[in-house]
């Protein structure tokens, strides 16, 4: 498994260090620790629990079965091997039919064995995936319940890719605790018949495996410190693989010869963790193999003195058989459970992983009395002093801002990047709550309403639109799921936005695949797959629409014609228009000017240029590149 593999699989949580070699005090957690993340099993036991009913209660009962199988097989081979001895003792007439019982019973016991460990393997496989799916599919449903605010911080990112990059080995780890569960029930019974014949052969055991258990718990909290430490690197590691070796990047890859820099850099990383993890792997290694001796040691130990009191009569060939059995049976399955323990407390630190993802709530809270939505608006969106600051920012991103926009209106915002112009957008449609003021909709705070009510009555196409690499219907159609399937809606959008004339010469018509993703995709370019994304906001029937940068990349001819059709499908409608071309955004009903999160202007066109400020000067300075 490559490094970077290593990395995503093994992504952690964890605070990330002044450089991946911290100190092993801070970096090493304590056996306390360990022992305390077991605590999150039973939440996970009851997560599988309702993944399955059926399937986990099948995988308990055949691994318990299978539990008892390896001592009933051990027991009847001793009775088999006394059998034979005493028979070939007899010099009489013999009868075998004891024998042939014994056999029997031993050959059903094996049949059962490999039977079961079939179905075994089967019912677990078939486990594993649904819980897996069913991991897969409560992160997807957390993430989209969070804020957008929530995924514009670094943290969010580290937690939710920690979560689900780990679904396999919680997955792994299911399989873990099932084989651990069948384990332990052989070792009790085995135990058992072991005991009935010396119980101080188990107590050698025991001893055996003790200093195995301390290394293993001590190499595995080692294990996690070092992943947990790198979690941040891992993600740079992940991005510089990707940015490396995806079609979107790699023009400016070759324009600007950056493969030597970015492998360069990922070797760096990589190798600065290939290093670290080189020496603790030698070191585990060199103490498991001494460990190991001391294991085999004590069951050669054990093997002699059960050995001798055969020679002497004390114990049956047969016993001699079972109890050696036995013997080497605990042994590995003693080791086995201890690794296994190491595997397991592992996964249940890494399933705090999982629980701290689901554990983060959403701020913005719909309203559980939420009042009826206005059909149609009345009055329109009041802002009254809004300000908004990221977390930890040192700057406002807006602040002091009080205007109105009204019903049936077309306002137009202008500023320079960062002036505001976006924020102002999600605002309205509570993908942001105001750090101070608020904002008031026909009277009423907009917590006031439903948050997904509000949306639904608002289409939008942002500058940053995304490329879906779905079919060219799926596009356009996402822009209103609950209409998706509605060709003759789906149509009409595509009309509204130019996008049919995108669409008629595509292979397969609305079914062609977009992107080159997925096979027999079509890739767009720049402006059609603008078209695209306008003919999204134009599937929602909704009362304010909002086109943000929406003609960056049209030709002239084309962005003419989108406003056009913009300002007949918006008639009577609120709508917002973002833009850096003063030539467009002159059709607004009203213009506003933003400049460092402030209103600088607000009034018409020709109320703006009639107070010759700042919008004045821009726009005739933008005029004169067209003269």
């Amino acid at each position: 498994m490559t490094i970077i593999n290593r990395l995503r699989a093994w992504a952690r949580k964890g605070k990330k260090p002044a450089s991946p070699q911290a100190d092993e005090e801070d970096a090493l957690i304590s056996f306390q620790e360990q022992l305390l993340a077991m605590s999150n099993l039973p939440r996970f036991f009851k997560l599988v629990w309702e993944t399955s009913p059926v399937l986990t209660l099948l995988n308990v009962l055949l691994r318990a079965l299978r539990g008892v199988l390896p001592f009933l097989i051990l027991y009847v081979a001793k009775l088999l091997i006394d059998e034979i001895v005493l028979l070939h003792g007899i010099t009489g007439p013999r009868h075998l039919e004891h024998l042939w019982l014994l056999i029997g019973a031993e050959m059903l016991l094996v049949v059962i064995s490999d039977a079961s460990g079939r179905l075994v393997i089967h019912y677990a496989d078939t486990l594993n995936d649904l819980f897996a799916t069913r991991n897969s599919v409560m992160l997807m449903e957390h993430a989209a319940q969070l804020d957008l605010v929530q995924f514009e911080d670094s943290t969010l990112y580290d937690k939710l890719d920690r979560a689900r990059n780990q679904t396999q080995g919680r997955t792994a780890l299911l399989g873990h605790v099932l084989h651990q569960l069948q384990d332990i029930s052989t070792m009790i019974f085995l135990v058992s018949g072991l005991v009935t014949y010396n119980a101080w052969l188990l107590v050698l055991l025991v001893l055996a495996v003790i200093p195995t258990f301390i290394a293993e718990s001590y190499f595995n909290r080692k294990s996690y410190s070092l992943i947990t430490n790198w979690t941040p690197q891992a993600r740079e590691l992940q991005y510089l693989c990707w940015v490396a070796s995806t079609h979107e990047t790699a023009k400016e890859i070759k324009i600007f010869d950056l493969s030597d820099f970015l492998v360069g850099r990922y070797k760096t990383l990589a190798y600065q963790y290939y290093n670290e993890s080189r020496v603790l792997s030698g070191k585990r290694a060199l103490w498991s193999s001494f460990f190991a001796v001391l294991s085999t040691l004590a069951y050669y130990a054990a093997f002699v003195y059960i050995a001798q009191q055969t020679a002497y009569g004390v114990q049956s060939i047969g016993s001699l058989t079972f109890i050696a059995g036995t013997f080497r049976h605990l042994k590995g399955i003693i080791e086995e459970v201890v690794e296994r323990y190491i595997y397991i407390s592992r996964g249940a630190l890494y399933l705090k992983n999982f629980y701290d993802f689901l554990a983060i709530t959403p701020t913005i809270r719909s309203n559980p009395l939420p009042l009826p939505f206005p059909q149609p608006i009345q009055e329109g969106f009041v802002f009254e002093n809004v300000g908004f600051r990221y977390k930890d920012a040192s700057r406002w991103a807006i602040r002091n801002l009080s205007f109105t926009l009204r019903a049936g209106e077309r306002l137009a915002l202008v500023g320079e990047n960062g002036a505001g112009k976006t924020t102002v957008v999600k605002l309205l449609a509570r993908l942001y709550e105001p750090t101070e003021g608020r904002i008031l909709l026909d009277g009423h705070d907009l917590s006031c309403y439903d948050a997904q009510a509000l949306r639904r009555e608002i289409g939008v196409i942002f500058q940053d639109f995304v490329k879906y690499q779905m079919s060219f219907s799926d596009n356009i159609g996402v822009g209103n799921v609950w209409e998706k399937d509605n060709k003759a809606w789906v149509t009409q959008s595509a009309r509204q936005s130019l996008a049919d004339t995108v669409v008629d010469r595509l292979p397969n018509g609305y079914e062609q695949m977009l992107g080159r993703q997925f096979a027999s995709g079509v890739e767009l370019s720049g402006g059609e797959w603008q078209k695209v994304a306008l003919g999204r906001a134009y599937m929602r029937d909704a009362q304010l629409v909002i086109l943000d940068e929406p003609t960056a990349a049209l030709d002239p001819h084309s962005e003419y014609e989108v406003f056009l059709r913009f300002a007949s499908l918006t008639e009577g409608k609120m709508s917002i228009l973002i833009s850096h071309r003063f030539s467009t955004v002159r059709m607004a009903d009203r213009i506003l000017l933003l400049e460092n999160g402030c209103i600088k202007e607000l009034g018409s066109h020709q109320e703006l240029l009639e107070q010759n400020g700042t919008y004045a000067y821009l726009f005739n300075l933008q005029a004169q590149g067209y003269q």
